[in-house]
């Protein structure tokens, strides 16, 4: 579909943190950009007037409905793992004509396939899209993967808007796959750093646990590490647990158990249930941060 001159450029299907991040540094980068956007929770009375409030702060205009995306050429969905195949169904209930769907949802490959057949029946163009890194500081700029038949159409034009991306391969799944498996490690080890430090903590014995970590792995900077993996799973607990959920499935097609996903799993529920704040708290803090949690904990909100 090609953009009328007054017509959006770009569409967020979902704006989130992820989304947020892209579009700011997109507009900042690329004067004149139109953006759009649709989020769950712009139909909701009690997160509606922040979330248009958030978008208007950034330039990108609130839709209506989640058909009005199909006015872009190029659509980025990021939504959380577990709404991702309703985002792409609900996407795929209008003529997508051509549009450019890139599918940056966490999911399984066999989650992405299912999500591709909606959107290419419906006549759009799917690309599945794995950011590779924490979106900040980098914003648009994180390292993304593509694969499937339109990735290197994908690449082509993501570049011109000074995005950093690559193709993993022209087969959907490709590109989550890898996703899929580096969380394994990385959600996995925000996992086991807030059960260590916990305990570290209880036991009063935090700073000799860190210098033995910091021994052991040289140059990791366990005590500005720690307090930020746990932040990072107090504040996306939720979404990190329906991640590893698909990363859990991803395993499990490939043929082995997934024990150490699953428990990822349990452990960043836990964390986000407890809805602690962690910037309120102090986000760097690691003895602010763990007697948060304990009290929590004690006091039986998880």
């Amino acid at each position: 579909m090609a953009a009328l001159p007054n017509s959006p450029h770009i569409g967020f299907l979902g704006f989130g943190e992820a989304g947020a991040a892209f579009a700011s540094g997109l507009l900042a980068d690329n004067p004149g950009l139109r953006l759009i956007a649709y989020d769950l929770k712009t139909d909701m009375p009690e997160t509606r007037p922040g979330k248009l409030s958030e978008m208007a702060a950034l330039g990108v205009i609130a839709c209506g409905h989640v058909s009005d995306l199909a006015a872009a050429p190029i659509v980025f969905s990021m939504v959380t793992a577990d709404q991702a195949g309703v985002a792409a169904r609900a996407l795929a209930q209008t003529d997508l004509d051509s549009t450019l769907v890139l599918d940056c949802n966490s999911c399984a490959p066999e989650t992405k396939r299912g999500n591709a057949r909606a959107i290419e029946a419906a006549g759009g163009a799917y690309v599945d899209m794995a950011v590779m890194a924490p979106v900040h500081p980098r914003l648009h700029k994180t390292p993304c993967l593509l694969s499937g038949a339109h990735a290197a159409q994908a690449r082509a034009t993501l570049t011109t808007l000074s995005m950093a991306v690559e193709v993993a391969g022209d087969e959907v799944g490709l590109a989550s796959t890898r996703k899929m498996v580096r969380s394994v490690m990385i959600k996995g080890i925000e996992a086991l750093t807030v059960e260590c430090m916990l305990a570290a903590r209880k036991a009063g014995i935090e700073d000799t646990v860190i210098a033995s970590l910091e021994d052991t792995f040289p140059g990791f900077g366990w005590a500005e590490r720690a307090p930020y993996m746990i932040e990072r799973a107090l504040t996306h607990g939720v979404r990190r647990a329906a991640e590893m959920r698909e990363v859990a499935q991803t395993v499990r097609d490939l043929g082995f158990d997934a024990p150490m996903a699953d428990a990822t799993v349990a452990r960043q529920q836990q964390m986000g249930d407890l809805k602690l704040n962690a910037a309120r708290i102090g986000a760097t803090d690691l003895a602010a941060l763990t007697d948060a949690i304990i009290a929590a904990l004690a006091s039986g909100k998880a």
